[in-house]
């Protein structure tokens, strides 16, 4: 199924497989193409990095979306340029914070604020067990030996920054969700493109057009943006933010895991540890969610 297919009505379609399988292939995505992206560092800076990340993924998108074919009301497209803005804001952040934090780290630091998100907007007692599972995960993920105090304050201050801006990113997507996917996707790239490309030229200037340096930005655009933003929009459409916010708890696990593989970094019992942790808080949250949604329960005004 297509973003496109999600606006055909049946929105109200009680499985969540699709959704979930949709924002686990995003993270992986992400996961894989931000570790690759920080190989780029050195060349055109974090600011640079994400140009290349937003804009090519913005180009990637509407060519393939073609998104001025569809209706657009001005209401929904201040929506879409929330959403742009908050993505922008997300990433240069995010990627500042890497300059000086391990992955994990600052995935897990970034994760408080979709977590903080999920505690407002929870109802039952079983969605705090699940959050609780991803919250202790979310602890013992952070290296051995490596206590607050000793990770970089600039560093945490830009990923705390990050945390705020996923969380407004949760809730605009799920604004612009009401619009094409396609449409909300592209065109919030497009928009956080106008905030990304001045701020990466700014610092990167002429190294930005290197041909090597381009085909680089064009799979961490890829990996990065264009594919786990597409289908993260899929689960924004089908997932309750609280669900979706629970679930997004497996992203520190894949940067883990994402960091053993493409930056060779080690992994502690304690963390493997964290890992399953975060697994069975996602799992369970995507359990609980489905057997929520087989009864009726009347839409809120």
């Amino acid at each position: 199924m297509t973003a496109a297919t999600l606006n055909n009505g049946h929105t109200d379609s009680p499985s969540t497989l699709l959704p979930t399988l949709s924002l686990i292939g995003a993270m992986a995505s992400l996961c894989v193409g931000t570790s690759f992206a920080k190989s780029l560092f050195p060349e055109v800076g974090a600011q640079g990095t994400t140009a290349y990340r937003i804009v090519i993924g913005a180009i990637i998108l509407l060519a393939f979306w073609r998104p001025w074919r569809f209706p657009l009301t001005r209401a929904n497209a201040a929506r879409i340029a929330l959403y742009g803005v908050t993505l922008a804001c997300m990433n240069l952040l995010f990627y500042m914070a890497l300059r000086t934090l391990p992955l994990g780290v600052a995935i897990a630091i970034e994760f408080t604020g979709p977590l903080t998100l999920a505690v407002v907007l929870s109802r039952r007692a079983i969605d705090f067990v699940w959050i609780a599972c991803a919250l202790a995960g979310l602890i013992l993920l952070i290296p051995t030996g490596q206590s607050i105090h000793d990770l970089d304050p600039e560093g945490i201050a830009y990923a705390l920054g990050a945390a705020v801006c996923w969380a407004l990113y949760i809730v605009f997507g799920k604004m612009a969700g009401h619009v094409h996917g396609g449409q909300a996707t592209s065109l919030g790239l497009l928009a956080a493109a106008m905030v990304a490309l001045p701020v990466g030229a700014a610092h990167a200037g002429m190294a930005l057009l290197d041909p090597k340096l381009v085909l680089a930005g064009v799979a961490v655009g890829i990996l990065s943006s264009a594919l786990p933003y597409s289908l993260e929009m899929v689960a924004l459409r089908r997932l309750p933010q609280k669900t979706f916010g629970v679930l997004l708890s497996m992203e520190p696990a894949m940067g883990a895991l994402a960091g053993v593989v493409v930056l060779n970094e080690h992994l502690s019992r304690t963390q493997w540890l964290a890992i399953c942790g975060i697994i069975v808080a996602s799992a369970g949250c995507a359990a609980t969610a489905q057997r929520s949604r087989k009864a009726p329960v009347p839409a809120p005004d």
